[in-house]
């Protein structure tokens, strides 16, 4: 096949957005003939046709559709490149590129960003990437992000860590349930119980079994995932009793979710992870900040 070039893709952009030829040349400042040209050679480079010709109308066809979902992510991609590129020239840092585990996501970032909005009004832009190891610690150690969070205070080359709060995994349970009558769990409270527990690769999966094997005490495991957020709401179903990090239960709380205290100690830790081969984006300090108060302000919750 034939090279396509920039041009018979940008003919193929502007005849999909503006719906017909006239109009496209018109956006692109050429020739009507022009364009029916472009998109002809285009066509025959590709080896079937994009549009069906009814009444002098073009209608595209499900491969030009197909074919325009990947064109309008590569042109978005430009477009952000000379964004960044005018923003540089203007001595703008651009947004905040912060990775975080997605159960951090949701129960810790939220309230951090409320309270770095409340301190600094709308001064910058942040943008959020959830991910999961390896690759959240791949991402670290490559500097592609200003921040991350993390429960690992190592195993990223090039990354300074900082402990953010230190607690221990609570249980959660549905509303009504008769072990609520207790302010703290023991595993023999869970015997014969239907459990909903992490994933079998996951290594508080593996230290919670742990405490239950070294007491001898049998669950009645039916559901597993990967997402404390699942569990929580699986939990919340009536699906059974579970025990996950404290900052999901705290966030998934409430008229039908609640959670206690578990008799054994399953340290669960939140680490500010700082790339240092990267320059430093100027609102890293205060969402830290921010993120340290909200952490604060969490284990004062937990504690009552």
């Amino acid at each position: 096949m034939s090279a396509i070039s920039h041009r018979h893709i940008e003919v193929f952009r502007a005849v999909m957005r503006a719906g017909g030829v006239s109009e496209a040349a018109r956006q692109l400042h050429t020739s009507q003939p022009t364009i029916s040209r472009e998109l002809a050679r285009l066509e025959f480079l590709l080896g079937y046709a994009l549009f069906e010709r009814q009444r002098g109308r073009l209608k595209a066809t499900a491969r030009a559709l197909a074919l325009f979902d990947e064109v309008q992510r590569s042109f978005e991609g430009l477009e952000r490149v000379a964004h960044r590129a005018r923003a540089l020239a203007r001595d703008e840092p651009g947004a905040l590129q912060l990775l975080s585990l997605p159960a951090l996501a949701h129960a810790l970032l939220p309230a951090a960003c409320a309270r770095l909005g409340q301190a600094e009004g709308d001064s910058g832009a942040i943008d959020i990437t959830p991910q999961e190891p390896p690759l959240l610690d791949d991402w670290l150690s490559a500097q592609r992000v200003d921040l991350g969070l993390t429960e690992q205070g190592q195993g990223s080359e090039g990354v300074g860590f900082e402990r953010l709060l230190s607690l221990d995994e609570v249980c959660v349970l549905p509303a009504g349930h008769a072990l609520l009558s207790k302010s703290v769990l023991h595993p023999a409270d869970f015997a014969g119980q239907t459990f909903v527990s992490l994933a079998s690769d996951d290594p508080y999966r593996r230290l919670i079994d742990a405490v239950f094997e070294s007491q001898g005490v049998r669950r009645q495991m039916r559901l597993q995932t990967h997402s404390a957020v699942a569990i929580c709401a699986m939990v919340e179903q009536g699906l059974g009793l579970a025990i996950v990090n404290p900052l999901t239960a705290l966030a998934c709380a409430g008229a039908r979710l609640q959670w206690r205290r578990f008799s054994h100690s399953i340290p669960y830790e939140v680490w500010l992870a700082r790339p240092l081969h990267r320059p430093t984006h100027p609102r890293v300090e205060p969402l830290c900040n921010a993120l340290r108060l909200e952490a604060a302000a969490l284990q004062q919750r937990l504690k009552h």
